[in-house]
């Protein structure tokens, strides 16, 4: 019996015709590979199928046959090609969403094999806000890799990146960083999160500020003086905004000046421009140089939760992610 086979792109089933009686059979098409998937999420991530094959190593015919693939598979148009780039339709914001779940379950699985008995240790891309990867995440990093090695294991490879707390959320969930640490109160949803600490805000001024001389200055009196701070979606600035609303329920007010980064924040502190507030480790060597004068919050101390971030859920938390995880939270854990 000849064996007709008949296919239909926008439903994505096979029709089989056999013999003299018409016998139709629907067979699912098998799902998107890998590389499809790959090339539709860095295509929307970056808003650009020529910046999805730079990233991805490959050509942007390349890229653009695999959304062409995949659009045939699912059988509805997943994005709208445009001079400006490529954006999602409404179904392709379903897909994606879909996609980047596939996406961190190919690399949960890439980790697993990696851990094997003999297996090399997987790259780790990891992102930090800027006081966690000053004075914290490198004793981490030592320690993950000292026990390791005490373990007779391959040391990971960890390729880190420092942006402010909304900096490192935006990466984590676009699939660019494997791991965060956040400093900013306002925790997001739809990543896994895990509080490893807190970690302590002060007052910081140049000697001759006439706070220098004060044991404490109260949190009311701060928030009426405008400050040298960092840039929205830091989580030093966020922290004290938070503060001053909830404690006080006002605004805090428009800066004296806005800043990239927390040495320039200290430099200008230093210089007389403002006073600022600071965790107190990033200020401790200025301190200790006798450049900043740090005074206490009133009426109650000003803390900020240091938090892990990743794409799923707790159980997405495996391998090299989750050591480190680990030793974050014991070494930032109250004594």
């Amino acid at each position: 019996m000849a064996l007709v086979f008949r296919t239909s792109a926008r439903s994505g089933t096979w029709q089989l015709v056999g013999g003299s009686k018409r016998c139709l059979y629907h067979c699912r098409v098998a799902s998107p590979d890998l590389i499809d998937i790959r090339c539709f999420e860095a295509a929307l991530r970056t808003g650009s199928i020529s910046a999805a094959g730079r990233e991805l190593g490959v050509t942007q015919q390349a890229v653009s046959a695999r959304l062409r693939s995949l659009e045939r598979r699912v059988g509805v148009d997943l994005v709208q090609r445009s001079p400006a780039g490529v954006t999602a339709t409404p179904a392709g914001d379903a897909v994606l969403a879909w996609a980047r779940e596939v996406l961190t379950a190919a690399a949960r699985l890439d980790e697993g094999i990696a851990s094997l008995a003999g297996g090399a240790a997987r790259a780790l891309s990891v992102g930090a806000s800027q006081t966690i990867a000053a004075h914290l995440l490198p004793a981490w990093l030592i320690e993950l890799r000292g026990a390791q090695l005490a373990a007779g294991r391959d040391a990971t490879s960890v390729a880190l990146r420092t942006a402010n707390s909304a900096e490192i959320i935006a990466a984590v969930r676009a699939g660019e960083l494997d791991l965060g640490f956040i400093e900013t109160p306002a925790l997001p949803h739809g990543l896994g999160v895990a509080p490893i600490g807190v970690d302590r805000m002060v007052l910081a001024v140049c000697a001759e500020h006439e706070w220098a001389t004060r044991d404490s200055v109260a949190l009311a009196e701060v928030a009426a003086v405008p400050l040298v701070t960092r840039e929205p979606g830091s989580g030093t600035r966020a922290a004290f905004e938070a503060a001053v609303s909830q404690q006080l329920g006002i605004t805090a007010p428009t800066p004296a000046l806005e800043l990239a980064t927390e040495a320039a924040v200290r430099s200008a502190v230093a210089q007389g421009v403002a006073p600022a507030v600071l965790s107190e480790l990033s200020v401790r060597d200025d301190v200790r140089l006798g450049r900043i004068v740090e005074v206490s919050l009133d009426p109650e101390p000003l803390e900020r939760p240091l938090t892990a971030v990743w794409r799923g859920t707790r159980r997405d938390l495996t391998g090299p992610r989750r050591e480190l995880v680990a030793i974050a939270a014991r070494a930032t854990a109250p004594a």
